[in-house]
């Protein structure tokens, strides 16, 4: 065998074993990230298609299995060092960043709103949701300007976000609402409030269905919020027991 035949015969069995040993690598990968700590993610309650057409089950699966996953790993790898973060609840953590040490400060920001963002956004999503009712739908006539009105301007709002964040409905303990917006993964609790529901415009929740089409993803959204979620969040609100 010649020199450059020989070069090319390593070069080829080289390249044929990495190509092999990828997927191999990449799932050892995932099974080190697998979550250990106090931060944990709950489980989808109904099946990642759920919400089809509006959010396709691949978007849930990446959504729910990898982005808000990435958040619940990070807090977990800042706990080893800091494992004040997970002694309090989340959301008097979220409440006085300013006690957080300031060499995580912003990383618990990011990854702990991300965490309490998501685990609301679950909740509030469901198959078959219904519509507004009752004491809900009396606070969106009163806050909002009726439902129509409101999902107007909701929608309006969320496509208004520059960027990456979210668009929330946030309650007050006497039950007032307010549409209000939060770069990045901030949370109202940040800012002493509560969120009612949120819709996540971080390109992630929308792009694989909807491009850079966000106003198709707000209107389509819609169909997928669970009013009964929402109703219990509103009597906890009011009650004081709300949490993320």
């Amino acid at each position: 065998m010649s020199l450059i035949s020989r070069r090319h015969f390593v070069l080829a069995a080289t390249t044929g074993a990495a190509v092999a040993a990828a997927p191999r690598l990449v799932l050892g990968q995932a099974a080190a990230q697998a979550p250990t700590g106090p931060f944990k993610i709950d489980p989808l309650t109904y099946p990642t298609n759920a919400l089809e057409p509006h959010i396709d089950a691949k978007t849930m699966e990446i959504h729910h299995d990898r982005h808000h996953q990435a958040y619940v790993t990070n807090l977990n790898n800042f706990a080893k060092d800091n494992p004040q973060i997970a002694e309090k609840p989340v959301t008097e953590v979220l409440a006085n960043l300013g006690n957080v040490p300031e060499a995580i400060r912003t990383g618990v920001r990011n990854n702990m709103g991300g965490h309490a963002n998501h685990t609301m956004f679950w909740q509030i999503m469901g198959p078959n949701g219904g519509k507004p009712d009752g004491d809900v739908l009396a606070a969106i006539d009163r806050d909002l300007g009726g439902l129509e009105k409101f999902q107007t301007d909701f929608n309006a709002a969320g496509g208004r976000v520059f960027g990456s964040g979210w668009v929330f409905v946030t309650v007050s303990r006497d039950g007032k609402l307010a549409i209000e917006t939060r770069p990045n993964q901030d949370n109202p609790i940040m800012d002493g409030k509560r969120a009612l529901l949120g819709n996540d415009v971080w390109e992630h929740a929308y792009y694989l269905t909807y491009q850079n089409r966000r106003p198709d993803y707000l209107k389509a959204w819609w169909n997928t919020v669970n009013w009964k979620a929402v109703a219990e969040r509103y009597a906890a609100a009011k009650a004081g027991t709300l949490g993320v």
